[in-house]
This record gives C-alpha cells, sequence and structure tokens, in this order.
C-alpha cells in the first residue's frame, strides 16, 4: 500500500496518490490486518464496507473541492428529484424531507461499498486457496465446500 501510492505520488501527483489511498489502499490494509488477524468473514466484510464507504465520501469531498463544485448537493438534488418522480408514478403526493434523502444516500454508498468487499473476499480467498495459503485464512463453511 505505502509503496504504490509513493509510486503513485512520484509519477502521477499527490491527487491521485490520495485519491488511491482513500478508495482502495485503506480497504486494502484493513482487509489485510483483519485477516492476518484471524477476525470473522461478517465482522471483516462490514469493516472493510465502513471503510470504503468513508473513503469514497473522501473520494468525492476532494473532487468537489477540485473542481470547485458542490458533489453532494448534486447528488441529493437529482435523489430527490428521482424519489418525487418515483413517488408520484405510484400515486404517493408527497416531498420527501432531506433525512429520508440522506438516508437513502447513505444506505446506498453502504450497499455498494459493501457488495464490492463481499466479492474481494470471496475473489481473494479462492486466489489465496489456490496458492496453498488456506492454513492462514478462516473461510466460511459454504465456501470452503465450493472450494
Amino acid at each position: 500500500m505505502v509503496a504504490t501510492t509513493m509510486l503513485l505520488l512520484v509519477l502521477s501527483g499527490p491527487l491521485k496518490a490520495l485519491t488511491y489511498l482513500l478508495k482502495h489502499g485503506l480497504v486494502g490494509f484493513t482487509m489485510g490486518s483483519l485477516w492476518r488477524s484471524g477476525a470473522n468473514w461478517t465482522v471483516s466484510v462490514l469493516l472493510c464496507a465502513i471503510v470504503r464507504a468513508l473513503g469514497s465520501v473522501g473520494y468525492v469531498l476532494i473532487t468537489s473541492f477540485l473542481i470547485r463544485e458542490n458533489i453532494f448537493a448534486l447528488i441529493t438534488i437529482n435523489i430527490h428529484a428521482s424519489l418525487t418522480f418515483i413517488f408520484t408514478a405510484a400515486g404517493i403526493y408527497t416531498v420527501p424531507s432531506m433525512e429520508a434523502i440522506y438516508a437513502l444516500f447513505s444506505i446506498l454508498v453502504f450497499i455498494n461499498s459493501g457488495s464490492f468487499t463481499f466479492l474481494l473476499h470471496l475473489l481473494y480467498a479462492a486466489f489465496l486457496s489456490r496458492l496453498g495459503m488456506k492454513a492462514s485464512l478462516r473461510l466460511p463453511r459454504w465456501l470452503e465446500k465450493a472450494i
């Protein structure tokens, strides 16, 4: 993680290194340290999903700052318009509150991050078990049967 970030810092600049660190580096560090400590898969997927979600929010904040546009405002405006359209099409004539929009945005980001980290866990478990490192991983029973 450190070597890749430093290489990106030298070759592509501080922005690329910081966005890599937020989106991928911290997730890799968290997943590696949890796997090394022998944590449960559920705990590992949840913690990695939280780290990935926070990294995604940090990425959007950095991008918003650099392009001088509030991307979170654009996201909330689009979610508000979509929810209003869906409610109107369903015959519900109400305006969603900002709390509901923020909750929906948070849930969607967490689902996205959770599915990404779950797939990473599956792929790395299959890959590392094929390399003969199965003894260092605590795989779920359904995955051990499949591999």
